[in-house]
């Protein structure tokens, strides 16, 4: 059973989500922006450091102009020789401060890492890719993975209804491929005399001068090594993503999606499980409270808990589970939604694709990423094992991380 801490710790938060969600079953529909939000004034955030703090560069970038979806790029310092006692630091001829963070050497050979693009959790209402407890989790996974992840900040309910955060998932990946395709542009630029001669320090720019491709992800980014990672909520999100990038094929070159994490998805569905009627009042997110989650997230003329965004198992779904790429699922002990996430993983095996259980003795929903349980030697066990996993499909050939 979980510990006294974590269940009075369970109490509180449970009073808190409760509140919350009142207030917004209290917001008119009609007073709805398409712009959105993508974070809560009670949640807390941590700034972004472009310059190597614990171990990670960080920035946020804001790339649809017409709504709110931003990322959160984690860049690992194993990408440079980085000395911390060296403060990176650009000024102007007048010593007036520009800027103050790590910017890719030009003419240099740049080492490659994978991209993760990681969605996280709140339930669809709550939670932000700038969160502290989230930019801790993507600290932890860009350092034991050592790759790039793109924290993807998606607009929330009820503010910005389904399918709005899956829309989103799937624009930060062609954004992916946009840049990467800049990228592979700028590379081949010719050098002024015509001879088209590869280039590993242009770039492509707009009418400003300013340059198109994002440099950290254009020196660094190996997009060919795509895996999508999904907390609670983000996993029914990167799931949606997965099977979007399998219809696209090849016109998601060069992003190639190599794997997925779902840790504990947040699915459901009209019949219930065993886990869902014994576990129905568990810690942190109980039954009844998700289903509150899930009547501000959908659509009203359309809310059905065998909508495709929260069932992965009805019938008739594209593509057919035989394409979808291999899928590692974390599930906690104490979690009401766990016996649907074990289901679908079966189902996925049945198909013949990599698709590993991971299952947590007294764990509780969101025990890996909840600000209060990330410094637990379980929280800490489960990024490892993540990383063991992921390392088999984003190790290069001949350099392959066994299981």
């Amino acid at each position: 059973m979980p510990s006294l801490a974590v269940k009075l710790y369970s109490i509180f938060f449970k009073f808190q989500q409760r509140y919350t969600l009142h207030n917004l079953t209290q917001i008119p529909v009609h007073a709805v922006d398409p712009f959105g939000i993508t974070s809560r004034r009670e949640e807390s955030t941590a700034a972004s450091n472009p310059s190597f703090y614990e171990g990670v560069a960080t920035k946020d970038i804001h790339i649809d102009p017409f709504s709110s979806l931003c990322i959160r790029i984690f860049l690992p310092a194993t990408v440079v020789n980085f000395d911390p006692t060296t403060i990176i630091e650009d000024k102007s001829k007048d010593g007036a401060f520009i800027y103050s963070g790590y910017s890719p050497q030009a003419r240099t050979r740049h080492k490659k890492l994978p991209v993760v693009l990681q969605f996280h959790g709140g339930a669809f209402v709550g939670g932000s890719n700038d969160s502290v407890r989230n930019d801790a989790f993507c600290r932890r996974i860009a350092n034991l993975c050592d790759v790039i992840v793109v924290a993807v900040g998606y607009r929330l309910a009820p503010e910005s209804r389904y399918p709005a955060a899956f829309d989103d998932g799937l624009k930060v990946l062609n954004w992916l491929a946009k840049e990467a395709n800049l990228a592979e542009c700028g590379k081949w630029m010719g050098n002024g005399n015509g001879n088209g001669r590869r280039r590993a320090d242009a770039h492509v720019f707009d009418g400003f001068g300013a340059s198109m491709a994002e440099p950290w992800l254009a020196a660094h980014g190996d997009p060919s090594r795509c895996v999508l990672l999904g907390v609670s909520s983000g996993a029914n999100i990167a799931d949606y993503v997965a099977r979007k990038a399998v219809e696209a094929g090849k016109l998601l070159d060069p992003v190639k999606v190599v794997a997925q994490v779902l840790m504990y998805p947040f699915f459901i569905g009209s019949n219930p499980t065993a886990s869902e009627i014994k576990l129905a009042n568990s810690y942190f997110y109980d039954k009844s409270m998700c289903m509150q989650t899930w009547k501000l997230f959908l659509p009203e003329e359309k809310f059905d808990l065998d909508h495709p965004a929260a069932n992965p198992l009805i019938p008739g779904r594209e593509p057919p589970l035989k394409f979808m790429p291999p899928t590692l699922t974390v599930v906690a002990e104490q979690d009401w939604m766990r016996d649907r996430a074990i289901a679908y993983s079966e189902e996925l095996r049945r198909a013949n694709i990599d698709a590993p259980l991971l299952e947590y003795k007294d764990a509780v929903h969101e025990f890996a990423t909840l600000d209060v349980l990330l410094q637990t030697p379980q929280a800490q066990a489960c990024a490892e094992d993540i990383a063991i996993w992921v390392k088999k499909y984003i190790s290069l050939r001949g350099h392959e991380f066994s299981y």
